[in-house]
């Protein structure tokens, strides 16, 4: 698959490795659709993004926590006139705190911005480009897909989820031109962690934090060289392995330790 060519949609793009994401392949070449809730941020991140890369760039303005929003999305790409070649399903959040005690519309929320509307933005443009026989599908996952995770057991279920949907989806479009690929970063450094509650845990406290800007670099690669599944950095690939093969109810603890504050 080429880098440098077509247009990319980028959801989640107002901040942190959304944004990233879009400087990344705009840097490349392609021109961008810009998806997030704030239209002032978008449109601000688009005019920055022609100026100094010299691509088109497209602010949408939407709220993906609203069932309807990946259909409207589609229908304001398609008045645009644009064919989307590459999908980023960046956008997501999480949630801190025993499942029982949170708010369950937050939860519901959760899924329908991890889960549904990866998967509909999914089919939805990746039926296209199947049609097409090219094209690109960058799921941002998490390693918290391959755990349990108690204290954000939502937000680790999502992910899973997103693991394994675009594992599957890669090997049915295998040979059709389009490369289907699940990025998982451990903790980055962005409003991720404050918005989910988890920004004081001993996860973020311990453990590395990568910046934005070299995860949306290696997301970006690991698309572009035809990488099904690509953990973000050596100790996260280690961790994941040793997960693989430690007791359940071990890994359950240490979870669930690591998503406290420690106190």
């Amino acid at each position: 698959m080429n880098s440098g060519t077509g247009v990319a949609l980028i959801t989640g793009a107002s901040m942190g490795i959304g944004l990233e994401l879009a400087r990344a392949f705009a840097k490349k070449g392609h021109g961008v659709v810009l998806v997030a809730r704030s239209r002032d941020k978008l449109e601000a991140l688009a005019r920055e993004i022609e100026r100094t890369e010299g691509v088109r760039a497209i602010a949408v303005a939407a709220d993906l926590t609203d069932r309807a929003a990946p259909a409207r999305l589609a229908d304001a790409v398609e008045k645009e006139g644009l064919v989307v070649d590459y999908l980023v399903n960046n956008a997501g959040f999480g949630y801190t705190g025993p499942f029982v005690e949170a708010e369950l519309g937050r939860q519901l929320d959760m899924i329908q911005v991890n889960v549904t509307a990866l998967t509909e933005l999914t089919h939805r443009f990746g039926k296209a480009m199947a049609e097409r026989r090219r094209g690109g599908i960058l799921n941002i996952a998490s390693t918290a897909g391959f755990p349990p995770g108690p204290n954000m057991a939502v937000y680790y279920a999502s992910k899973a989820f997103v693991v394994s949907f675009s594992e599957a989806v890669a090997h049915e479009l295998r040979n059709t031109g389009v490369q289907v690929t699940a990025y998982c970063p451990g903790p980055v450094a962005t409003e991720f962690g404050r918005v989910a509650g988890n920004a004081e845990s001993l996860l973020f406290r311990m453990g590395s934090v990568a910046s934005p800007d070299r995860v949306a670099e290696d997301a970006y690669r690991a698309l572009f060289g035809g990488r099904v599944l690509k953990i973000q950095g050596f100790m996260n690939w280690m961790s994941v392995q040793v997960l693989r093969v430690s007791p359940r109810a071990l890994v359950r603890a240490i979870t669930g330790w690591l998503n406290s504050s420690g106190s």
